[in-house]
């Protein structure tokens, strides 16, 4: 599934150009779901990545997906971090009306994670829950905007394990947050709008894509692209020649805020 929105002119900034991809990997069947659009005040795009039996992973993500949607297409006017926590809770309440009862070892959950790009104000909001990722690539470095939601990560900043332990840890995909849990949800909303310059580029993605890439490859597969779409396409290149035998589903969404080369980007400092 490729979706391609392109050459949205604004009085405020440079042209928004966008693209999402997602793939079933290695799976059965592809739990992943994203969407991403513009709206009259500016562009958002949402992604989330599901887990739960007999498929309720997919069911979970496109609950969220759908909730988080709707309400950025009806609310983005009303630009501030309290609406997108708002927005947040929404979907997560989306995906508990499903549970129905569920013992806590059938839940249905899902990472999400999303970003709005306001035009007029040239500034961006952005959330998430879980391991689904959002970097921004700026001025020759990647920043890794969202944290992730995982008992690995907790380690690592804790200074238990080093990057490269982490990287290699059998427990990194397990989540100590998601959607669907029982409980005070408690979304990493930027407190603050984050102001857009030319030349930015936003990627969010699923562990699946990720956990494949190093920032290197993220910022060299930048400096060749000429469009978003073809971004995505020399990241999935690089995903398919790892040749992971168990292959998540892998999904992605990237955004960019004018021309990404007229700066050169390069990897930051930050293991991946």
């Amino acid at each position: 599934m490729t979706r391609v929105l392109l050459e949205a002119a604004t009085r405020a900034v440079p042209r928004i150009s966008l693209a999402s991809v997602s793939q079933i990997g290695r799976r059965r069947a592809n739990e992943d779901d994203l969407r991403c659009g513009q709206v009259e005040s500016g562009w958002y795009a949402v992604l989330a990545d599901g887990a739960g039996g007999h498929r309720d992973g997919a069911v979970a993500s496109a609950r969220a997906v759908q909730a988080l949607e709707a309400r950025s297409i009806s609310r983005m006017g009303d630009w501030s971090p309290q609406t997108l926590d708002n927005a947040m809770h929404t979907a997560n309440a989306e995906v508990l009306v499903g549970q129905d009862g569920r013992a806590i070892c059938d839940r249905m959950l899902t990472t999400l994670v999303v970003l709005w790009v306001d035009t007029v104000r040239q500034q961006a909001l952005w959330s998430h829950v879980g391991d689904s990722r959002l970097y921004r690539l700026r001025h020759r470095r990647v920043d890794f905007v969202t944290r992730d939601d995982s008992v690995v990560q907790d380690m690592l900043d804790a200074g238990l394990l080093t990057a490269a332990q982490a990287e290699r840890h059998p427990h990194k995909n397990q989540l100590v947050a998601a959607l669907g849990l029982d409980g005070l949800l408690e979304p990493h909303t930027v407190r603050q709008p984050q102001p857009i310059q030319d030349g930015d580029a936003f990627l969010l993605c699923s562990d699946g894509w990720w956990d494949s890439l190093t920032p290197r490859q993220i910022c060299d597969s930048l400096t060749l692209a000429g469009s978003p779409q073809h971004w995505l396409q020399l990241m999935q290149d690089d995903i398919r020649a790892c040749s992971m035998p168990y292959q998540d589903n892998f999904s992605a969404v990237a955004l960019w805020v004018g021309d990404p080369h007229q700066e050169p980007h390069q990897e930051s400092h930050r293991g991946a």
